[in-house]
């Protein structure tokens, strides 16, 4: 899959921006047909336009909104000047609407994309929500999203905020669980660095497996776990009332709530 004709302007270009320049550049995007917008006019890769304000020049292909959602009127002051309007608006903004974005700014389309960090490394989750039913704009913005890793269409945008703190924000929550596995081990006498490695190591090699089975993770969670077994004594732990599931409950509905806030805030 070939990327999308024409310029692409990024405004903005932080860790998540950047992380996904630098794939699809990786993939292939023309560095020279990338232009980066930032107030420090630095932190573009190597071979990319960098500039600190809008270039006198008709709208690009494709916009991308790289920026913290607080920044949104920020965005909409800049781009004022624009000529013309961009085919496709791509938005990370995280808790900002389609009403929001289209009430600021104009594009033939326009397209909410959550991403999450392990696109850095291709192995990203890329939700992608949008109005039109054009197919050539849906597989402009699926050109952008493969090299990211798994993406998937959400059609109900209600449901956005759930995807955000599930897969959005879900890095984040493994990675803590990944913190908390080695301290664990650490608790019960390991050295520190080892609890750590080993945590990881068996991090990785469970969720390799998990994303290759034909069954469910409950499914191979009980496969382990002989009957009598340390692993089904754990388990218990995790299992009694429900513990894990209504603490991760409990978190991804803070998380969404989070997002519905700035949705709000963004309007």
């Amino acid at each position: 899959m070939s990327f999308p004709a024409g310029p692409l302007w990024l405004i903005g270009c932080g860790n998540m921006g950047g992380a996904m320049l630098r794939r699809w550049l990786a993939a292939g995007l023309d560095p020279a047909s990338v232009t980066v917008i930032t107030r420090s006019g630095t932190g573009a890769p190597a071979g990319v336009r960098s500039l600190t304000a809008l270039p006198d020049e008709a709208a690009p292909a494709t916009l991308m909104l790289a920026l913290k959602p607080q920044q949104i009127d920020a965005a909409q002051a800049l781009l004022a000047p624009l000529q013309g309007q961009p085919q496709m608006l791509l938005s990370i903004l995280a808790g900002v609407d389609h009403a929001a974005l289209s009430a600021r700014f104009t594009a033939d389309t326009i397209v909410r994309a959550m991403p999450n960090l392990p696109v850095a490394i291709g192995k990203g989750v890329t939700s992608l929500y949008t109005y039109t039913e054009s197919e050539d704009a849906i597989a402009a913005a699926e050109a952008f999203a493969a090299p990211l890793g798994h993406y998937e269409w959400i059609a109900d945008e209600a449901h956005f905020d759930a995807v955000t703190a599930l897969a959005g924000s879900g890095p984040g929550f493994v990675f803590r669980f990944a913190d908390a596995l080695a301290q664990a081990g650490a608790a019960l006498g390991l050295p520190v660095d080892q609890a750590a490695r080993l945590a990881m190591a068996t991090l990785e090699g469970s969720a390799i497996m998990a994303a290759d089975a034909d069954v469910s993770p409950a499914v191979l969670a009980d496969r382990v776990a002989s009957p009598g077994g340390s692993t089904r004594e754990g388990l218990n732990v995790l299992d009694r009332d429900e513990a894990l599931v209504t603490l991760l409950t409990e978190t991804l509905t803070a998380s969404e709530r989070r997002n519905a806030e700035m949705a709000a805030a963004a309007r």
